[in-house]
């Protein structure tokens, strides 16, 4: 996962880097979904069955044909009916090598737009939970032992929150910008987060994992298998996009609208039967 997630951040952060993307959300949000769009035709192109596809749905279309002319025929109706089930099902298994062929890299682009738009690093003075979840395989230290080290730009806010279940929550406030980082100590174990505060909007270091949900958030690397920390995130502040919707779901329902549209418009162009 972290090789992943290095590779494809390097590719993106030096694309995204580049004028207008750089001073102008909008732009990265608006053509990447398209190109996304784009890319999805040209995978389903050149990996589904287009003659399959062609003749499944040309199937149906007769069937739904054959309903309309033959409707006082209850056997001819029926057995129309069964033809357009079977090969609507051909046509959902047609579809299903593309789909895993596209998934990579659409949720690629999408991962890295929601990375570096969806929230912006924590302005000075604010407040903020840092969550964390002990792996119950991998731990034999009790929660009551997990302590905090903070750096000089952030202050804890009151004692910190310990649950049965190996779970923790401590209250931290900004006091200076910087890209921090925090040090959870678990028995030998330093465990590092880091946390974003001020400056110019960036990619922000949301979680640390050892599941899959790292690949979710390529910000920092998620955590080792034998790490006696599950996952380890800080609560952000959604960035406003101006005429966009904000947030991850805001861009998620942007980019998957966008491609869409893209895709279906330009299938006759790139010569696709979808």
């Amino acid at each position: 996962m972290n090789a992943f997630n290095r590779i494809t951040s390097a590719l993106f952060d030096l694309v995204l880097d580049l004028p207008p993307g750089d001073q102008h959300a909008w732009f990265d949000l608006i053509v990447w979904p398209v190109l996304g769009g784009i890319v999805a035709l040209l995978v389903y192109k050149y990996t589904s069955n287009q003659a399959g596809i062609t003749r499944a749905k040309s199937q149906i279309k007769m069937r739904l044909v054959e309903i309309r002319l033959f409707s006082h025929d209850i056997g001819m109706v029926v057995m129309a009916t069964g033809h357009i089930l079977w090969n609507n099902g051909k046509y959902l298994g047609l579809n299903i090598v593309p789909m895993l062929f596209m998934f990579v890299p659409i949720m690629s682009m999408l991962v890295q737009l929601e990375a570096r738009y969806a929230f912006d690093p924590m302005p000075v003075g604010h407040e903020t939970l840092l969550e964390l979840q002990l792996d119950a395989e991998h731990c034999d230290v009790p929660v009551t032992a997990v302590t905090l080290e903070l750096p000089t730009g952030i202050s804890q806010q009151g004692p910190p929150v310990r649950t049965p279940d190996g779970q923790a929550y401590w209250r931290l406030r900004t006091e200076a910008p910087g890209d921090w980082v925090l040090k959870v100590h678990v028995g030998d174990t330093v465990v590092e987060k880091g946390l974003a505060v001020g400056g110019e909007p960036r990619k922000v270091p949301i979680m640390r994992t050892k599941s899959l949900d790292a690949l979710l958030y390529p910000g920092e690397a998620g955590l080792p298998g034998d790490s006696p920390v599950y996952d380890l995130r800080v609560q952000y502040i959604e960035r406003e996009l101006a005429y966009l919707p904000d947030g991850e779901t805001g861009i998620l329902l942007l980019f998957f609208v966008l491609s869409l549209v893209a895709g279906f418009a330009l299938k006759d162009v790139f010569g696709v039967v979808l």
